[in-house]
């Protein structure tokens, strides 16, 4: 549950993986595997370029690529200008061009933008898709924390993994990250469910925005609660639900432009471990991303919702009834 008393912002410059590592230990190994697994998956000139523009987007550090990748070609450049760049092709400013607003704003990627990029990449379209999540969603996650824990020694990107196997695909790496992170249980369930349902609408996700958490319900969750994420600045929800939903809408629209006093609110009212659970469930929760950029994202109700429960080990069952 959240704290109620007031500190500093959380140890100033432990750093962001330290935080990552002492608090999460199996989702630091999921995240560092799934970078590794995107790049030796992925066209690495292409997936460095992607990482580099949704980077200047958002005013935040690029995806680290790998040393073994060998030196960018964009090193130099001025990645905002890529349109301009002559050595592009049409492969290539398709692909570009799914991941530039795949990270501004997913729910506008259209049919015609995904025509663009199956008719850039063909086979190879969805796993590119997947490693721009990575470049995106965990590249936000490294730079929160770092906004929160400070920037620390950053260790050098490998394309080697540690949990997944040799031939692992980058999906393999998502569904381990959404496995892993269920097992932190440090924020309470009302909040974790409407963290989720506050990203879920923002990114236009169908089939999340149709499921509601029992847990949550068992925790006195409504669905006046639910329906208060839209406007949840001027509701009637605890103080400290409304900095965890601020801060999920600073994580989808303005990573790079998190205040002082962002940080400090958050921490009003969230211990270390907690604000690390919390950016870890932002970023599990933003592969729907993916889903809703395939239009794979289908309700499986019509009318209503679906009540749905996480486990800690990260097993989800759905069609529940409610408490």
């Amino acid at each position: 549950m959240a704290r109620s008393e007031s500190t500093a912002p959380a140890s100033e410059g432990f750093g962001g993986r330290e935080a990552l590592a002492q608090h999460a230990p199996a989702a630091a190994v999921a995240l560092d595997d799934l970078e590794a697994v995107a790049w030796r998956r992925a066209d690495a000139d292409l997936l460095d370029l992607a990482a580099k523009v949704i980077a200047s987007i958002h005013g935040i550090p690029p995806l680290p690529r790998p040393a073994e990748s060998g030196p960018s070609p964009w090193a130099d450049r001025d990645v905002t200008g890529w349109r301009d760049f002559p050595e592009l092709g049409d492969r290539e400013r398709g692909a570009l061009a799914f991941a530039e607003q795949f990270s501004l704003d997913v729910a506008r990627v259209d049919d015609a933008l995904r025509q663009t990029l199956f008719g850039a990449l063909g086979a190879d379209a969805a796993e590119f898709a997947q490693a721009v999540y990575v470049a995106d969603v965990i590249a936000r996650a490294r730079a929160v924390l770092d906004r929160l824990f400070g920037p620390g020694p950053a260790p050098a990107a490998t394309t080697a993994t540690r949990a997944l196997a040799p031939d692992a695909s980058i999906w393999n790496g998502i569904e381990e990250l959404i496995r892993v992170v269920p097992g932190l249980q440090g924020l309470d369930a009302v909040t974790t469910e409407l963290v989720r349902l506050r990203g879920a609408r923002q990114h236009h996700c169908r089939v999340c925005q149709s499921v509601r958490s029992r847990s949550a319900m068992v925790a006195g969750a409504t669905d006046e609660t639910f329906d208060a994420v839209d406007g949840y600045e001027t509701s009637d929800l605890p103080d400290a639900t409304k900095a965890a939903l601020a801060w999920t809408d600073a994580f989808i629209w303005t990573p790079g432009r998190i205040s002082d006093e962002d940080v400090a609110t958050l921490a009003r009212h969230f211990d270390p471990a907690q604000q690390v659970e919390l950016v870890l469930d932002l970023a599990r929760n933003a592969s729907n991303k993916f889903a809703v950029s395939m239009a794979a994202d289908a309700a499986n109700v019509t009318e209503g919702y679906e009540i749905y429960e996480v486990h800690p080990d990260g097993s989800i069952e759905y069609g529940l009834t409610a408490p």
